[in-house]
């Protein structure tokens, strides 16, 4: 049990790894294209998604594919609290409301995985 803790644990690292790589690609938006920054920006987001590609495998060795994808809606929720952090948007209750969805959805999964293990 707590080693699938752990991997869990690794997953949504990844999940977190993976969901910031939009806050750099909009932020290298921002700038002229080519320019130093902009192509500094797109090497970092080149190399957060090869991590997280590196993460993800690791991951595969141990949950199923249908759970490990099912959680990775999790990253629409990292997505809005960056959006809410670096650019300021607003978070409305319909997005909280379709967060709560995704992630009741994400602990339904989860159970009945772990009901069809035991």
């Amino acid at each position: 049990m707590k080693n699938n803790i752990l991997h869990y644990m690794l997953m949504h690292t990844g999940f977190l790894l993976y969901s910031f790589y939009t806050v750099l690609g909009k932020t290298a938006a921002g700038y002229p294209f080519l320019s130093k920054t902009y192509c500094i920006l797109y090497v970092l987001v080149l190399f957060v998604l090869f991590l997280y590609a590196v993460l993800w495998q690791q991951v595969l060795k141990h949950i199923v594919l249908s759970v490990a994808t099912a959680n990775k809606a999790v990253t629409v929720i990292w997505g809005m609290l960056w959006s809410f952090i670096f650019f300021q948007e607003t978070i409305t209750i319909k997005k909280m409301l379709g967060a709560g969805i995704i992630i009741t959805g994400i602990i339904l999964l989860a159970r009945s995985e772990r009901t069809r293990s035991e």
